[in-house]
Protein backbone atom coordinates (compact mmCIF):
# COMPACT_ATOMS: atom_id res chain seq x y z
CA UNK A 1 0.00 0.00 0.00
CA UNK A 2 2.80 2.18 0.88
CA UNK A 3 4.73 1.69 -2.74
CA UNK A 4 1.36 2.73 -4.09
CA UNK A 5 1.12 6.12 -2.26
CA UNK A 6 4.34 7.40 -3.18
CA UNK A 7 4.05 6.00 -7.06
CA UNK A 8 4.94 8.84 -9.28
CA UNK A 9 2.63 7.39 -11.94
CA UNK A 10 -0.68 9.74 -11.25
CA UNK A 11 1.36 12.78 -10.94
CA UNK A 12 3.12 12.19 -14.49
CA UNK A 13 0.50 10.91 -16.02
CA UNK A 14 -1.14 14.37 -15.19
CA UNK A 15 1.69 16.03 -16.38
CA UNK A 16 1.48 14.07 -19.79
CA UNK A 17 -2.18 15.31 -19.82
CA UNK A 18 -1.62 18.78 -18.85
CA UNK A 19 1.28 18.56 -21.64
CA UNK A 20 -1.72 17.36 -24.14
CA UNK A 21 -4.20 19.84 -23.19
CA UNK A 22 -1.05 22.88 -24.86
CA UNK A 23 -0.61 20.76 -27.75
CA UNK A 24 -4.28 21.03 -28.12
CA UNK A 25 -4.06 24.85 -28.23
CA UNK A 26 -0.89 24.73 -30.43
CA UNK A 27 -2.62 23.37 -33.77
CA UNK A 28 -3.90 26.17 -35.58
CA UNK A 29 -0.25 27.73 -34.94
CA UNK A 30 2.10 28.16 -37.73
CA UNK A 31 3.71 24.83 -38.89
CA UNK A 32 7.15 24.90 -41.25
CA UNK A 33 7.76 22.86 -44.27
CA UNK A 34 8.40 19.62 -42.38
CA UNK A 35 4.68 19.64 -41.93
CA UNK A 36 4.91 19.49 -45.88
CA UNK A 37 7.53 16.88 -45.47
CA UNK A 38 5.52 14.21 -43.27
CA UNK A 39 2.31 15.20 -44.99
CA UNK A 40 4.11 13.69 -48.28
CA UNK A 41 5.67 10.77 -46.64
CA UNK A 42 1.79 9.95 -45.31
CA UNK A 43 0.84 9.73 -48.87
CA UNK A 44 3.84 8.01 -50.40
CA UNK A 45 4.21 5.36 -48.01
CA UNK A 46 0.12 4.94 -48.08
CA UNK A 47 -0.03 5.48 -52.02
CA UNK A 48 3.02 3.52 -53.43
CA UNK A 49 4.48 0.05 -52.54
CA UNK A 50 7.66 0.22 -50.29
CA UNK A 51 10.28 -0.52 -53.29
CA UNK A 52 9.10 3.00 -54.62
CA UNK A 53 9.58 5.03 -51.72
CA UNK A 54 13.35 5.76 -51.70
CA UNK A 55 13.20 6.25 -55.72
CA UNK A 56 10.02 8.59 -55.96
CA UNK A 57 10.86 12.13 -57.17
CA UNK A 58 7.57 13.26 -57.70
CA UNK A 59 7.51 15.94 -54.89
CA UNK A 60 10.76 17.69 -53.39
CA UNK A 61 10.30 16.35 -50.06
CA UNK A 62 11.68 13.11 -51.00
CA UNK A 63 11.89 10.12 -48.32
CA UNK A 64 15.32 10.67 -46.49
CA UNK A 65 14.63 8.87 -43.24
CA UNK A 66 15.31 5.21 -42.24
CA UNK A 67 13.03 2.14 -43.12
CA UNK A 68 11.45 2.36 -39.73
CA UNK A 69 10.47 5.79 -40.04
CA UNK A 70 8.75 4.80 -43.42
CA UNK A 71 7.01 2.08 -41.94
CA UNK A 72 5.79 4.39 -38.96
CA UNK A 73 4.13 6.80 -41.46
CA UNK A 74 2.47 3.75 -43.35
CA UNK A 75 1.48 3.25 -39.97
CA UNK A 76 0.19 6.57 -39.29
CA UNK A 77 -1.28 6.57 -43.13
CA UNK A 78 -3.57 3.47 -42.85
CA UNK A 79 -6.64 5.28 -40.48
CA UNK A 80 -5.99 8.74 -42.49
CA UNK A 81 -8.47 8.23 -45.54
CA UNK A 82 -11.43 7.97 -42.88
CA UNK A 83 -10.76 11.45 -42.52
CA UNK A 84 -9.60 13.26 -45.57
CA UNK A 85 -8.95 10.85 -48.73
CA UNK A 86 -6.24 13.72 -49.61
CA UNK A 87 -4.07 12.84 -46.88
CA UNK A 88 -3.52 9.87 -49.00
CA UNK A 89 -3.81 10.78 -52.35
CA UNK A 90 -0.64 11.60 -54.83
CA UNK A 91 0.34 13.95 -56.00
CA UNK A 92 -0.08 15.65 -52.99
CA UNK A 93 -2.46 18.70 -53.40
CA UNK A 94 -1.16 22.48 -53.74
CA UNK A 95 -3.93 23.73 -51.54
CA UNK A 96 -3.95 24.33 -48.37
CA UNK A 97 -5.08 21.49 -46.12
CA UNK A 98 -8.01 21.40 -44.69
CA UNK A 99 -9.07 21.97 -40.23
CA UNK A 100 -9.58 17.82 -40.39
CA UNK A 101 -6.37 17.24 -42.17
CA UNK A 102 -4.53 19.08 -40.22
CA UNK A 103 -6.28 18.25 -36.93
CA UNK A 104 -5.35 14.82 -37.99
CA UNK A 105 -1.59 15.02 -38.27
CA UNK A 106 -1.51 17.37 -35.58
CA UNK A 107 -2.84 14.52 -33.75
CA UNK A 108 -0.66 11.58 -34.73
CA UNK A 109 2.00 13.91 -33.39
CA UNK A 110 0.53 13.95 -30.15
CA UNK A 111 -0.62 10.31 -29.92
CA UNK A 112 2.95 8.92 -30.88
CA UNK A 113 3.89 10.91 -27.41
CA UNK A 114 2.42 8.18 -25.62
CA UNK A 115 5.89 6.28 -26.21
CA UNK A 116 7.46 9.10 -24.43
CA UNK A 117 5.23 8.86 -21.85
CA UNK A 118 5.67 4.81 -20.93
CA UNK A 119 9.27 5.54 -20.85
CA UNK A 120 9.08 8.28 -18.16
CA UNK A 121 7.09 6.23 -16.71
CA UNK A 122 9.25 3.27 -16.43
CA UNK A 123 12.31 5.68 -15.90
CA UNK A 124 10.66 6.73 -12.31
CA UNK A 125 13.21 4.19 -10.62
CA UNK A 126 16.75 5.08 -11.68
CA UNK A 127 19.43 2.62 -10.92
CA UNK A 128 19.88 0.77 -7.98
CA UNK A 129 16.00 1.19 -7.98
CA UNK A 130 16.25 4.63 -6.93
CA UNK A 131 13.49 6.70 -7.28
CA UNK A 132 13.99 10.27 -8.99
CA UNK A 133 12.01 13.12 -8.32
CA UNK A 134 8.74 13.89 -9.94
CA UNK A 135 10.12 17.69 -11.14
CA UNK A 136 13.31 15.76 -12.68
CA UNK A 137 10.20 13.98 -14.93
CA UNK A 138 8.15 17.13 -15.61
CA UNK A 139 10.70 18.86 -17.06
CA UNK A 140 11.07 16.13 -19.85
CA UNK A 141 7.39 16.23 -20.35
CA UNK A 142 6.82 19.99 -20.17
CA UNK A 143 10.00 20.66 -21.98
CA UNK A 144 9.27 23.83 -24.47
CA UNK A 145 11.50 23.17 -26.84
CA UNK A 146 10.02 19.61 -27.55
CA UNK A 147 6.42 21.55 -27.70
CA UNK A 148 7.72 24.37 -30.21
CA UNK A 149 9.74 21.63 -32.42
CA UNK A 150 6.92 18.89 -32.70
CA UNK A 151 3.88 20.70 -31.67
CA UNK A 152 4.18 23.83 -33.78
CA UNK A 153 7.27 23.16 -36.01
CA UNK A 154 6.29 20.17 -36.58
CA UNK A 155 7.93 17.12 -35.87
CA UNK A 156 8.12 13.78 -34.67
CA UNK A 157 10.96 13.96 -31.50
CA UNK A 158 9.17 13.01 -28.57
CA UNK A 159 8.16 9.47 -30.48
CA UNK A 160 11.76 9.24 -31.31
CA UNK A 161 12.71 10.11 -28.04
CA UNK A 162 11.04 8.29 -26.12
CA UNK A 163 12.97 5.50 -27.91
CA UNK A 164 16.20 6.63 -26.76
CA UNK A 165 14.98 7.34 -23.54
CA UNK A 166 13.22 3.72 -23.27
CA UNK A 167 16.77 2.07 -24.21
CA UNK A 168 18.24 4.03 -21.72
CA UNK A 169 16.05 2.87 -19.09
CA UNK A 170 16.97 -1.26 -20.02
CA UNK A 171 20.83 -0.10 -19.83
CA UNK A 172 19.91 1.31 -16.49
CA UNK A 173 18.37 -1.65 -14.89
CA UNK A 174 20.94 -4.11 -16.77
CA UNK A 175 19.15 -5.13 -19.09
CA UNK A 176 21.51 -4.52 -21.63
CA UNK A 177 20.13 -7.12 -24.97
CA UNK A 178 16.62 -4.58 -24.61
CA UNK A 179 18.23 -1.73 -24.63
CA UNK A 180 21.01 -2.61 -26.78
CA UNK A 181 17.90 -3.81 -29.56
CA UNK A 182 15.12 -0.67 -28.73
CA UNK A 183 18.51 1.63 -30.11
CA UNK A 184 18.85 -0.42 -33.14
CA UNK A 185 15.43 0.35 -33.51
CA UNK A 186 16.17 3.90 -33.03
CA UNK A 187 18.74 3.80 -35.65
CA UNK A 188 16.60 2.15 -38.07
CA UNK A 189 14.53 5.30 -37.49
CA UNK A 190 16.59 8.24 -37.37
CA UNK A 191 19.71 7.95 -38.15
CA UNK A 192 20.87 10.99 -36.49
CA UNK A 193 21.51 9.32 -33.19
CA UNK A 194 24.30 7.49 -34.81
CA UNK A 195 26.41 9.78 -32.93
CA UNK A 196 25.68 7.65 -29.91
CA UNK A 197 27.18 4.23 -31.30
CA UNK A 198 30.49 4.62 -29.84
CA UNK A 199 29.44 4.64 -26.03
CA UNK A 200 26.55 2.18 -27.06
CA UNK A 201 29.79 -0.16 -28.46
CA UNK A 202 31.85 0.22 -25.99
CA UNK A 203 29.14 0.07 -22.89
CA UNK A 204 27.68 -3.06 -24.09
CA UNK A 205 30.73 -4.76 -24.77
CA UNK A 206 32.41 -3.89 -21.79
CA UNK A 207 29.27 -4.19 -19.56
CA UNK A 208 27.35 -7.29 -21.35
CA UNK A 209 30.10 -9.34 -23.15
CA UNK A 210 33.39 -8.74 -20.83
CA UNK A 211 34.40 -10.25 -17.68
CA UNK A 212 31.86 -13.43 -17.72
CA UNK A 213 35.06 -16.17 -19.01
CA UNK A 214 35.36 -16.51 -23.16
CA UNK A 215 32.82 -18.94 -23.90
CA UNK A 216 29.81 -16.85 -21.97
CA UNK A 217 31.69 -13.49 -22.89
CA UNK A 218 31.20 -14.86 -27.08
CA UNK A 219 27.72 -15.84 -26.08
CA UNK A 220 26.86 -12.71 -25.28
CA UNK A 221 28.50 -10.82 -28.11
CA UNK A 222 26.48 -13.30 -30.78
CA UNK A 223 22.84 -12.87 -28.89
CA UNK A 224 23.56 -9.19 -29.00
CA UNK A 225 24.86 -9.21 -32.22
CA UNK A 226 22.10 -11.43 -33.42
CA UNK A 227 19.45 -9.25 -32.48
CA UNK A 228 21.07 -5.94 -33.44
CA UNK A 229 21.26 -7.87 -36.76
CA UNK A 230 17.80 -8.76 -36.70
CA UNK A 231 16.37 -5.39 -36.36
CA UNK A 232 18.53 -3.68 -39.07
CA UNK A 233 17.69 -6.86 -41.15
CA UNK A 234 14.00 -6.07 -41.13
CA UNK A 235 14.31 -2.53 -41.81
CA UNK A 236 17.04 -2.82 -44.67
CA UNK A 237 16.85 -6.23 -45.88
CA UNK A 238 13.53 -5.61 -48.25
CA UNK A 239 15.36 -2.65 -50.00
CA UNK A 240 18.59 -4.29 -50.05
CA UNK A 241 16.54 -7.52 -52.11
CA UNK A 242 15.11 -4.11 -54.24
CA UNK A 243 18.89 -3.13 -55.08
CA UNK A 244 17.94 0.70 -53.62
CA UNK A 245 20.68 0.41 -50.88
CA UNK A 246 22.58 2.63 -53.07
CA UNK A 247 19.85 5.69 -53.21
CA UNK A 248 18.85 5.01 -49.66
CA UNK A 249 22.10 5.51 -47.90
CA UNK A 250 22.68 8.77 -50.63
CA UNK A 251 19.13 10.06 -49.28
CA UNK A 252 19.84 9.47 -45.74
CA UNK A 253 23.32 11.33 -45.79
CA UNK A 254 23.45 14.03 -48.36
CA UNK A 255 27.09 15.02 -47.41
CA UNK A 256 26.40 17.82 -50.23
CA UNK A 257 24.71 19.78 -47.97
CA UNK A 258 27.44 21.82 -46.53
CA UNK A 259 28.85 21.91 -42.35
CA UNK A 260 26.07 24.20 -41.71
CA UNK A 261 21.99 24.53 -42.12
CA UNK A 262 20.43 27.27 -43.03
CA UNK A 263 20.16 28.58 -39.52
CA UNK A 264 23.89 27.95 -37.85
CA UNK A 265 23.20 25.59 -34.83
CA UNK A 266 25.23 27.13 -31.89
CA UNK A 267 28.00 25.26 -31.76
CA UNK A 268 31.88 25.10 -32.21
CA UNK A 269 31.53 25.51 -36.03
CA UNK A 270 29.32 29.32 -35.57
CA UNK A 271 32.73 30.52 -33.90
CA UNK A 272 34.64 28.88 -36.61
CA UNK A 273 32.93 30.41 -39.20
CA UNK A 274 32.57 33.94 -37.69
CA UNK A 275 36.59 33.96 -36.96
CA UNK A 276 36.91 33.59 -40.94
CA UNK A 277 34.70 36.03 -41.79
CA UNK A 278 36.48 38.77 -39.07
CA UNK A 279 40.09 37.28 -40.85
CA UNK A 280 38.63 38.05 -44.26
CA UNK A 281 37.66 41.79 -43.38
CA UNK A 282 40.75 42.55 -41.44
CA UNK A 283 43.28 41.17 -44.52
CA UNK A 284 41.05 42.81 -47.00
CA UNK A 285 41.19 46.37 -44.90
CA UNK A 286 45.19 45.53 -44.30
CA UNK A 287 45.31 45.34 -48.39
CA UNK A 288 45.15 41.20 -49.29
CA UNK A 289 43.79 39.96 -51.84
CA UNK A 290 41.28 37.74 -50.09
CA UNK A 291 38.51 36.16 -52.24
CA UNK A 292 34.96 36.38 -50.13
CA UNK A 293 32.70 32.90 -50.93
CA UNK A 294 29.15 34.21 -51.99
CA UNK A 295 27.66 32.73 -48.66
CA UNK A 296 27.97 35.42 -45.92
CA UNK A 297 26.35 36.44 -42.87
CA UNK A 298 23.58 38.09 -44.74
CA UNK A 299 22.89 35.21 -46.72
CA UNK A 300 23.80 32.10 -44.32
CA UNK A 301 25.62 28.85 -45.20
CA UNK A 302 23.75 26.82 -47.72
CA UNK A 303 24.64 24.87 -50.42
CA UNK A 304 26.93 22.81 -51.92
CA UNK A 305 30.21 23.71 -50.03
CA UNK A 306 31.35 25.37 -47.15
CA UNK A 307 33.04 29.03 -48.06
CA UNK A 308 35.72 29.47 -46.10
CA UNK A 309 37.94 32.85 -46.73
CA UNK A 310 40.89 32.39 -45.00
CA UNK A 311 40.69 29.10 -42.60
CA UNK A 312 40.99 25.81 -43.57
CA UNK A 313 37.68 24.32 -45.50
CA UNK A 314 36.21 21.60 -42.50
CA UNK A 315 35.10 17.98 -44.76
CA UNK A 316 32.60 15.06 -43.63
CA UNK A 317 35.92 13.59 -42.12
CA UNK A 318 36.97 16.30 -40.05
CA UNK A 319 33.98 16.71 -38.23
CA UNK A 320 33.85 12.86 -37.47
CA UNK A 321 37.20 12.83 -36.40
CA UNK A 322 36.79 16.00 -34.15
CA UNK A 323 33.40 14.28 -32.53
CA UNK A 324 35.08 11.02 -31.71
CA UNK A 325 38.28 12.67 -30.05
CA UNK A 326 35.68 14.92 -28.33
CA UNK A 327 33.81 11.54 -26.93
CA UNK A 328 37.19 9.23 -26.11
CA UNK A 329 37.26 10.52 -22.20
CA UNK A 330 33.71 9.06 -22.12
CA UNK A 331 35.29 5.94 -24.32
CA UNK A 332 37.58 5.62 -21.85
CA UNK A 333 35.54 5.95 -18.57
CA UNK A 334 33.11 3.64 -20.21
CA UNK A 335 35.18 0.46 -21.01
CA UNK A 336 37.38 1.06 -17.75
CA UNK A 337 34.44 1.20 -15.79
CA UNK A 338 30.94 0.15 -17.23
CA UNK A 339 28.07 2.18 -14.69
CA UNK A 340 24.53 1.92 -15.55
CA UNK A 341 24.44 4.86 -13.21
CA UNK A 342 26.44 6.80 -15.61
CA UNK A 343 24.72 5.44 -18.98
CA UNK A 344 22.15 8.48 -19.43
CA UNK A 345 25.13 10.64 -18.68
CA UNK A 346 26.98 9.17 -21.01
CA UNK A 347 25.03 8.82 -23.91
CA UNK A 348 23.97 12.67 -23.08
CA UNK A 349 27.93 13.81 -23.81
CA UNK A 350 28.05 11.67 -26.68
CA UNK A 351 24.99 13.39 -28.80
CA UNK A 352 26.51 17.16 -27.22
CA UNK A 353 29.91 15.94 -28.72
CA UNK A 354 27.78 15.36 -32.14
CA UNK A 355 25.62 18.61 -31.82
CA UNK A 356 29.35 20.44 -30.87
CA UNK A 357 31.52 19.13 -34.05
CA UNK A 358 29.23 17.55 -36.38
CA UNK A 359 28.68 18.09 -40.26
CA UNK A 360 25.08 19.87 -41.02
CA UNK A 361 23.80 19.68 -37.58
CA UNK A 362 20.37 21.11 -36.88
CA UNK A 363 19.68 23.46 -33.87
CA UNK A 364 16.68 21.16 -32.86
CA UNK A 365 19.76 18.19 -32.61
CA UNK A 366 20.37 19.94 -29.22
CA UNK A 367 16.91 17.60 -27.71
CA UNK A 368 18.79 14.87 -28.20
CA UNK A 369 21.14 15.77 -25.34
CA UNK A 370 18.69 18.27 -23.25
CA UNK A 371 15.75 15.85 -23.08
CA UNK A 372 17.61 12.87 -21.46
CA UNK A 373 19.92 15.16 -18.98
CA UNK A 374 16.46 16.27 -17.78
CA UNK A 375 16.34 13.07 -15.98
CA UNK A 376 19.70 14.02 -13.77
CA UNK A 377 19.14 17.79 -13.54
CA UNK A 378 17.92 16.75 -9.67
CA UNK A 379 20.79 14.14 -8.81
CA UNK A 380 23.32 16.94 -7.47
CA UNK A 381 23.42 20.52 -6.81
CA UNK A 382 25.60 20.88 -9.80
CA UNK A 383 23.84 19.19 -12.16
CA UNK A 384 20.84 21.29 -11.07
CA UNK A 385 23.20 24.69 -12.28
CA UNK A 386 24.24 22.99 -15.32
CA UNK A 387 20.56 22.25 -16.54
CA UNK A 388 18.99 25.13 -15.72
CA UNK A 389 21.01 27.14 -17.67
CA UNK A 390 21.46 24.58 -21.11
CA UNK A 391 17.40 24.27 -20.68
CA UNK A 392 16.84 28.04 -21.41
CA UNK A 393 19.60 28.61 -23.78
CA UNK A 394 18.68 25.39 -26.05
CA UNK A 395 14.95 27.02 -25.86
CA UNK A 396 16.07 30.23 -26.88
CA UNK A 397 18.51 28.95 -29.57
CA UNK A 398 15.69 27.46 -31.02
CA UNK A 399 13.12 30.70 -31.19
CA UNK A 400 14.59 31.95 -34.81
CA UNK A 401 12.63 28.30 -36.05
CA UNK A 402 8.85 30.23 -35.08
CA UNK A 403 9.65 33.50 -37.32
CA UNK A 404 6.07 34.24 -37.13
CA UNK A 405 4.85 37.14 -35.38
CA UNK A 406 1.59 35.82 -34.18
CA UNK A 407 4.10 32.95 -32.70
CA UNK A 408 6.12 34.90 -30.94
CA UNK A 409 3.70 35.21 -27.74
CA UNK A 410 3.65 31.47 -27.67
CA UNK A 411 7.37 30.67 -27.84
CA UNK A 412 7.86 33.62 -25.46
CA UNK A 413 5.09 32.72 -22.55
CA UNK A 414 6.64 28.38 -22.97
CA UNK A 415 10.40 29.76 -22.18
CA UNK A 416 9.25 31.64 -18.95
CA UNK A 417 6.91 29.48 -17.78
CA UNK A 418 9.06 26.66 -18.29
CA UNK A 419 11.90 28.52 -16.39
CA UNK A 420 9.97 29.63 -13.98
CA UNK A 421 8.51 26.23 -13.36
CA UNK A 422 12.37 25.07 -12.82
CA UNK A 423 12.93 28.18 -10.91
CA UNK A 424 10.75 27.56 -8.17
CA UNK A 425 10.71 23.78 -8.05
CA UNK A 426 14.81 23.92 -7.60
CA UNK A 427 14.16 26.14 -4.79
CA UNK A 428 11.70 24.46 -3.27
CA UNK A 429 13.87 21.07 -3.41
CA UNK A 430 16.94 22.43 -2.24
CA UNK A 431 15.32 24.56 0.70
CA UNK A 432 13.74 21.64 1.91
CA UNK A 433 17.06 19.61 1.58
CA UNK A 434 18.70 22.22 3.52
CA UNK A 435 15.94 21.97 6.50
CA UNK A 436 16.40 18.80 6.50
CA UNK A 437 20.48 19.12 6.58
CA UNK A 438 19.90 21.94 9.68
CA UNK A 439 18.37 19.46 11.68
CA UNK A 440 20.43 16.36 11.43
CA UNK A 441 23.28 18.72 12.94
CA UNK A 442 21.35 20.90 15.48
CA UNK A 443 23.68 21.59 18.27
CA UNK A 444 26.88 20.72 16.88
CA UNK A 445 29.70 22.92 15.74
CA UNK A 446 29.38 22.13 11.67
CA UNK A 447 28.25 24.64 9.63
CA UNK A 448 26.14 24.57 6.65
CA UNK A 449 26.80 27.01 3.51
CA UNK A 450 22.89 26.80 1.69
CA UNK A 451 24.06 27.16 -2.09
CA UNK A 452 21.94 28.97 -4.75
CA UNK A 453 21.43 26.74 -8.13
CA UNK A 454 21.84 30.28 -9.92
CA UNK A 455 25.30 32.15 -9.60
CA UNK A 456 26.26 35.35 -10.80
CA UNK A 457 28.04 34.29 -13.84
CA UNK A 458 25.26 32.52 -15.15
CA UNK A 459 22.24 35.06 -13.63
CA UNK A 460 24.20 37.16 -16.01
CA UNK A 461 24.36 35.53 -19.09
CA UNK A 462 20.77 34.23 -19.19
CA UNK A 463 19.93 38.23 -19.14
CA UNK A 464 22.24 39.01 -21.81
CA UNK A 465 19.77 36.65 -23.50
CA UNK A 466 17.40 39.41 -23.40
CA UNK A 467 19.72 42.02 -24.60
CA UNK A 468 20.39 39.94 -27.21
CA UNK A 469 16.42 39.70 -28.29
CA UNK A 470 15.95 43.33 -28.02
CA UNK A 471 18.25 44.20 -30.29
CA UNK A 472 16.85 41.41 -32.72
CA UNK A 473 13.19 42.45 -32.86
CA UNK A 474 13.88 46.08 -31.41
CA UNK A 475 16.88 47.89 -32.49
CA UNK A 476 18.49 45.96 -35.26
CA UNK A 477 15.55 47.45 -37.58
CA UNK A 478 16.64 50.91 -36.59
CA UNK A 479 20.09 50.73 -36.53
CA UNK A 480 20.54 48.87 -40.17
CA UNK A 481 16.99 49.22 -41.40
CA UNK A 482 16.50 46.56 -44.39
CA UNK A 483 20.69 45.84 -44.25
CA UNK A 484 21.99 42.56 -42.84
CA UNK A 485 19.05 40.75 -42.34
CA UNK A 486 20.97 37.39 -40.77
CA UNK A 487 22.73 39.28 -38.64
CA UNK A 488 20.30 38.83 -35.59
CA UNK A 489 20.45 35.43 -36.45
CA UNK A 490 24.57 35.24 -36.26
CA UNK A 491 23.86 36.63 -32.99
CA UNK A 492 21.40 34.30 -31.32
CA UNK A 493 23.89 31.74 -32.52
CA UNK A 494 27.13 33.23 -31.17
CA UNK A 495 25.44 33.87 -27.91
CA UNK A 496 23.91 31.10 -27.59
CA UNK A 497 26.90 28.99 -28.77
CA UNK A 498 28.73 30.29 -25.78
CA UNK A 499 25.88 28.39 -23.29
CA UNK A 500 26.24 25.36 -25.37
CA UNK A 501 30.29 25.47 -25.02
CA UNK A 502 29.91 26.15 -21.73
CA UNK A 503 27.67 22.42 -21.51
CA UNK A 504 30.12 20.48 -23.60
CA UNK A 505 33.21 21.09 -21.12
CA UNK A 506 30.99 21.43 -18.26
CA UNK A 507 29.79 17.47 -18.82
CA UNK A 508 33.31 16.33 -19.83
CA UNK A 509 34.95 17.69 -16.92
CA UNK A 510 31.98 16.06 -14.67
CA UNK A 511 32.70 12.59 -16.68
CA UNK A 512 36.79 12.97 -16.08
CA UNK A 513 36.07 13.76 -12.26
CA UNK A 514 33.33 11.56 -11.15
CA UNK A 515 32.58 8.70 -13.37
Amino acid sequence: MAAAVTSPAPAVVWAFAAAACVKLLLIPTYRSTDFDVHRYWLALTHALPARRWYTDASSQWTLDYPPFFAYFSRLLALPAPLVDASLVSLPVPDAPPSFAYLLYLRLTVAFSDLLLLVSVLLLATGAHRRRRPFLALALVLWSPALLAVDHVHFQYNGFLLGLLLLSLHFLEQGRDLAGGVVFAALLCSKHLFLVAVPVYFVYLFRHYCCGRGVVRGLGRLVLMGSGVASVFAAAFVPFLYYGQMQQLFNRMFPFGRGLCHAYWAPNFWVFYITLDKILAFLLRRLGFNIQIPEASFTGGLVGNSSPFAVLPKVTPITTFLLVILAMSPCLMKALSKPQPRHIIRWVSYATTCGFMFGWHVHEKAALHFTIPLALIAMDSLEDTKHYFVLSIVSCYSLFPLLFENQEYPIKVLLLLTYATLMWVGFSSHYAANFAQQEKKVNGSDIIIKKNSFVGWISCSYLLGIVAIELWSQVFHHYVFGNRLPFLPLMLVSLYCGVGMMYSWMWQLAWIVRHT
